[in-house]
């Protein structure tokens, strides 16, 4: 099963995909990039990175809502995604987020706890940290004084190893392509949001179990965040990929496998 879908939430509404045929639910949810290149229409191409899931698993890949105010918070992102998933029948998942993607997991799990069963973390952090800050500025100004193909280029240096990059450099233009959008207004808007953001007050409050994975490269957040959001979540359990940044989901051919062993640990499936 492949779904392309849009749920209602408030005054607007949300796009997500989803696929797969298992009882068991996962959640994901991805990182800025969605300020430039949402879900909509895309399940057969996000799907294939999932394949191992498929039997056991319903995936469900959300996007941030169509209608961005002014001020959104990562902690309003959070409710509203209670609000898609409540919507949607989903009465409890595994949920990931991935760098902001996880940030709004950690408001998630902490007020919604009742939805979320596992937490998984990737390449994210518990607050606004100085890495992240001037990493988040400086794209911010760019949208503002330098092309579209620039910003790319100075996220893919961000984001992945150098000879990630040089392997996959010729692809850039095209990508560039695909993602330049009308304007930058709600890539700007979730940008200030995680400027703002600040889950430490609030960790303690998740119970769910929670595995936390990070590299020891990351130029994004910074390589203290994983054993920040480790010493404050109760029982976490933290994979450092070694050599690897922000871009380590896509780097590591193995962490789609890790991700499914997480998720069967302690279940009634078969690992």
């Amino acid at each position: 099963m492949q779904k392309n879908g849009c749920v209602k939430v408030g005054d607007t509404d949300m796009y997500y995909v989803a696929f797969g045929e298992g009882k068991k639910n996962l959640v994901v949810l991805p990182g800025l990039s969605d300020g430039l290149w949402t879900v909509k229409g895309k399940a057969w191409l996000l799907a294939g990175s999932y394949k191992k899931f498929l039997n056991d698993y319903t995936v469900y890949m959300f996007s941030r809502k169509n209608l961005i105010p002014e001020g959104y918070s990562i902690e309003d992102m959070a409710n509203d995604q209670a609000i898609a998933m409540q919507n949607l029948g989903i009465e409890k998942a595994i949920v990931m987020g991935v760098s902001q993607g996880g940030m709004i997991s950690q408001y998630l799990a902490a007020s919604h706890g009742e939805l979320v069963e596992k937490l998984v973390l990737v390449v994210t952090a518990p607050y606004a940290n100085d890495t992240i800050k001037n990493v988040i500025t400086k794209w911010i100004e760019m949208t503002k004084t330098a092309s579209h193909t620039d910003l790319m280029l100075d996220t893919a240096e961000k984001v992945y190893t150098k000879s990630f990059n040089e392997k996959n450099k010729k692809y850039l233009p095209m990508l560039a392509r695909f993602t330049k959008p009308h304007n930058y207004d709600r890539f700007c808007k979730n940008a200030y949001a995680i400027l703002n953001f600040d889950a430490r007050p609030i960790l303690s409050k998740i119970k769910c179990p929670t595995y936390i994975m990070s590299g020891n490269c990351d130029n994004t957040v910074g390589n203290d965040a994983p054993y920040e959001l480790n010493k404050e979540i109760v029982g976490s359990e933290v994979l450092i990929f070694d050599g690897l940044g922000h871009g380590l989901f896509e780097e590591d051919k193995d962490f789609y496998n890790k991700v499914l062993e997480y998720c069967n640990k302690n279940s009634d499936i078969k690992i």
